[in-house]
């Protein structure tokens, strides 16, 4: 039975809250700042050019806010446009990411975990990753036919295989002495999966994460391009092309810009609350490296 964490015990952001929130902001407000002289420079730059084909981000944000964020309170200030543009999408892209991570996860343990196995199976798994994911998606038309299982699909296969491969590693380099700690303790395997693989493969786990992320948001996007398709926000950055409406392209651009970035930092919240802040800073430098 796990005990109460001691004063001894916690860090000192954890005993100091108003600390840990002043170096929260002081490391926000750089980025923050960088923000605003990109916006600040965007708008002088598109306001000296005047341009019809590159309007003002205050126009763009503008267009956005009455297209999908006008809506009433009790529709989370969605508009219809926003419920038939962004959720369908949003629906599709999580669905696809949850079934790649859950089979690349699995997959990934069971090969990594047999020498075997991996020796056998990687030329497989890097030939796949290297296939770029929009030229499958021809394939998947001629075996699903157009809407939302090819659309799945494509996402799925294509996001599969950062999770697998990177899990596969992960599992590879758990530490032979806990191996052998966790046979002298007769672990059962479902007691080493939880308590000692998974936790030593999670740094790569979300690395792999991260990197299916970012191919699921392109592979919606993609896949919604298509015929067939009547939502989403690749079907509404067509409509609006088709339409010659620039001021809504631009805006689906931005939204897929905000989309991507927001995915990702609640990704690496959730990846530093489970491995931890210096788990989580050795993983992203092991990413630089």
């Amino acid at each position: 039975m796990s005990r109460a964490p001691t004063s001894e015990s916690l860090r000192p952001a954890d005993r100091d809250p108003a600390g840990r929130t002043a170096r929260l902001a002081h490391g926000a407000l750089p980025r923050l700042l960088v923000l605003v002289l990109a916006l600040a420079a965007w708008q002088l730059a598109t306001r000296a050019h005047g341009s019809v084909y590159f309007p003002t981000p205050a126009r763009i944000a503008r267009h956005a806010y009455d297209l999908w964020f006008s809506g009433p309170v009790g529709h989370a200030f969605l508009t219809p446009a926003a419920v038939d543009t962004i959720l369908p999408s949003l629906g599709r892209m999580s669905a696809g990411f949850v079934l790649a991570a859950v089979a690349g996860v699995g997959l990934g343990v069971l090969v990594g975990r047999s020498p075997r196995a991996y020796a056998l199976c990687d030329p497989v798994l890097q030939f796949a990753r290297a296939v770029p994911p929009p030229t499958l998606v021809p394939v998947f038309v001629v075996v699903f036919d157009f809407g939302t299982p090819m659309q799945l699909a494509s996402i799925v296969f294509s996001a599969v295989w950062p999770v697998l491969i990177n899990t596969a590693e992960g599992a590879r380099d758990v530490d032979p002495l806990r191996l052998d700690v966790a046979a002298v303790l007769r672990l059962t395997a479902v007691e080493r999966l939880w308590f000692l693989l998974l936790p030593s493969a999670l740094p790569r786990i979300f690395a792999g994460l991260r990197l299916s992320l970012s191919l699921c948001l392109i592979l919606m996007v993609f896949s919604e391009l298509l015929p067939g398709t009547a939502n989403g926000i690749g079907f509404a950055l067509t409509d609006a092309q088709s339409r010659s409406d620039l001021l809504t392209v631009w805006a689906v651009l931005v939204l897929l810009g905000a989309l991507g970035y927001l995915l990702n930092t609640g990704l690496l919240t959730v990846e530093k609350r489970l491995t931890g802040k210096r788990n989580h800073e050795g993983s992203r430098k092991g990413r630089t490296t």
